[in-house]
């Protein structure tokens, strides 16, 4: 092999770089061990921008196309620098890659809460996230002010300084917008035009734009939506009257066709409910109807005391109202070894361990009067 053989495969004729990444921006074209002679091609794809920096400064900015670098403004990159093979002398440059496409699906969100003042809820605190799109518009900027000498710049080098931007101007549109806070996911599109707009000039300094910018979700602390929730149901009930004697009548319904769930308890409690439900029942006339007319309507129960059950051989009979169960006391149909069982007291107890029933039954009547 002769010397000019040798110095001729020693040469780059083209330049050029393939990206097989998503988030690679900058790649600077690798000059270790390679040269690029006087006439090389340099190669530059759609969607790509070429960066030549000589000497520390930006020399040149190339799109798109096809060139041959053939005069002495251009960069030539060579190991030969003190050699003289009839070469033109070679510049100590570099040349960097930019990618100009659009950058996809890069996340935003605000990693502390907003305070907002609402005119409904009052103070409140709002987070919110969504995604935005982002492109290199002017290369050398990009380079000069972003890059510097980074061999390899990915999105992620970039992220957080522009998340930090657009939370800045979020916080500040949202707080200030007076936009009730019920009615700020009708108005996210509205919302993030206006972000895209404030923060438009503040990131093209930095030889970039946002073609896309997206508010996908403002949301509330979970217990003021827990609230709304809250508020939510009691407008989606209506007549809270009618609800609770409903839920009543379910759940004499459910302890009913489960008596073995609860024992004695379901069915007293059952009993109860359907003495409340057919208390309320009676003002208004059967199933809840109008009293006939020329009919007087019975006057409301007087105020329902404590009830009380009695178990025996296994089965539960009731509810008794306290005058009852101090007539079976004075009889000896209750004594101190019944059990019995009053709804919102502990499980079934004897009645000499119940304190105010084991006063009734040692408490001993004065001598009646003289005939």
């Amino acid at each position: 092999m002769s010397i000019f053989d040798f110095l001729r495969g020693e040469f780059i004729d083209v330049i050029h770089w393939t990206d097989d990444t998503r988030d690679t921006i900058v790649w600077r074209f690798e000059r270790q061990g390679h040269a690029i002679k006087y006439g090389a091609k340099l190669t530059v794809r759609e969607g790509q921008a070429a960066v030549f920096v000589h000497e520390g400064q930006l020399a040149d900015v190339f799109g798109p196309g096809l060139y041959e670098l053939q005069t002495n403004n251009m960069p030539i990159l060579t190991t030969l620098q003190h050699w003289d093979h009839g070469f033109r002398s070679p510049f100590k440059s570099e040349i960097y890659f930019v990618n100009t496409r659009i950058f996809t699906d890069l996340k935003w969100g605000t990693k502390n809460p907003i305070l907002c003042r609402d005119r409904e809820f009052g103070v409140v605190r709002l987070r919110a996230y969504g995604s935005y799109t982002m492109r290199v518009t002017d290369p050398g900027r990009f380079m000069t002010e972003i890059v510097g000498t980074d061999g390899e710049f990915t999105t992620d080098e970039i992220e957080f300084q522009i998340r930090n931007v657009i939370v800045a101007h979020f916080s500040q549109l949202i707080a200030a917008s007076g936009i009730p806070v019920l009615d700020m996911a009708a108005n996210t599109l509205d919302l993030g035009k206006l972000v895209a707009g404030k923060i438009a000039p503040m990131v093209a300094d930095y030889g970039i734009a946002l073609p896309a910018f997206y508010i996908e979700n403002i949301s509330l602390p979970a217990e003021v939506e827990g609230a709304l929730d809250k508020r939510t149901s009691m407008g989606a009930v209506g007549d809270l009257r009618k609800y609770a004697e409903f839920s009543a009548a379910e759940a004499m319904t459910a302890a009913a066709a489960n008596p073995s769930g609860g024992g004695g308890m379901g069915a007293g409690i059952g009993a109860g409910m359907g003495m409340a439900i057919g208390a309320r029942m009676g003002q208004s006339g059967p199933w809840g109807a109008a009293p006939a007319a020329g009919t007087t309507p019975p006057p409301p129960p007087p105020p329902a005391g404590r009830v009380w059950h009695i178990a025996e051989n296994g089965a539960s009979r009731g509810p008794y109202s306290e005058d009852q169960l101090a007539t079976m006391l004075s009889t000896g149909g209750v004594t101190g070894d019944t059990w019995l069982w009053t709804p919102g007291g502990p499980d079934w107890r004897r009645a000499r361990d119940i304190p105010e029933l084991a006063e009734m039954m040692s408490a001993t009547p004065p001598p009646p009067p003289a005939g």
